[in-house]
């Protein structure tokens, strides 16, 4: 039970846990983000050793080192993101003239050097991980990748529950790039394909017969699992957000701290929990 168990526990934590801090780190003053980043940035450094030394074991504690590994520079570029050091060169509310590509093409003007971050550490950690048998690492972060890119997609067609609450100040011309409707004709093709790609991880699990591929295999799964659930967070009426209200806590103090900044509030009634909609976590899977 245990080989079974304490992966899902761990990634359950790990999940929890980052996306609050980030959250948290992203609520504090101005002031504070180049700190922030800075300590993101030593963890990242370590974080690219840990997928380099860890590409050829093939041992149980080289599965959970290889996958946190990934974690940890996927979650730099998402506190890179909210904290608005790589967002994209255009940073104006989008005209709300604009339709099809013209639209499309200005949503991806906003988060392009985001975009091209994502691209760049998935290079980069395929490179560290090229050759070795452990490529547990470079399966995460691909699967974090697809899972966010899917999410962001439907966001921008439309969905129930978009994430505006979470976003920064700094970020809130994002804001006029969603579409609030109740459905898109992607939403459904996005959880059927998340759903089977779990469906296949877990199915490896089960045909696995080596502690290091079965290890692997769960981390892989549970990480696919959350992001089907976090796909259906875009849809369903679910208070999720107070999941994480230790980590907008930052937000309530620094807005109490400068009124006159324009600080939204934070609180859980203020996230949708005291309404019938509800938004996923900005970070991690989805």
């Amino acid at each position: 039970m245990v080989t079974y168990g304490l992966p899902i526990v761990a990634t359950l934590i790990a999940w929890w846990f980052s996306t609050g801090a980030i959250l948290y780190l992203d609520g504090l003053p101005k002031a504070t983000f180049r700190w922030s980043l800075a300590g993101a940035t030593l963890a990242l450094l370590a974080a690219f050793w840990g997928l380099a030394a860890t590409a050829g074991d093939t041992s149980v504690a080289g599965a959970y080192l290889a996958v946190f590994s990934a974690l940890v520079v996927w979650g730099w570029n998402e506190l890179a993101f909210l904290l608005g050091y790589v967002a994209g060169p255009n940073r104006a509310p989008c005209d709300p003239a604009l339709r099809g590509r013209a639209r499309f093409a200005a949503a991806t003007r906003a988060i392009l050097h985001h975009e091209l971050a994502l691209l760049a550490s998935l290079a980069l950690v395929a490179l560290l991980t090229a050759g070795g048998a452990n490529r547990f690492g470079l399966a995460t972060f691909a699967l974090l990748f697809a899972m966010r890119l899917s999410t962001k997609l439907n966001i921008f067609l439309g969905v129930p529950n978009t994430t505006v609450e979470f976003l920064p100040d700094h970020l809130a011309y994002l804001k006029s790039h969603f579409r609030q409707r109740a459905m898109n004709l992607l939403f459904p093709l996005s959880v059927t394909a998340a759903t089977l790609l779990s469906a296949w991880l877990v199915h490896s699990v089960v045909r696995a017969n080596d502690p290091f591929l079965v290890t692997g295999f769960v981390l892989l799964a549970t990480f696919a699992v959350l992001g089907v659930i976090e796909h259906w967070f875009l849809v369903l009426p679910l208070p999720v957000a107070d999941l994480w209200a230790w980590g907008l806590r930052s937000r309530e103090t620094a807005g109490a701290e400068h009124p006159a900044a324009g600080a939204r509030p934070v609180l859980p009634p203020a996230t949708g929990l005291a309404t019938p909609r509800a938004v996923p976590p900005p970070t991690l899977v989805a």
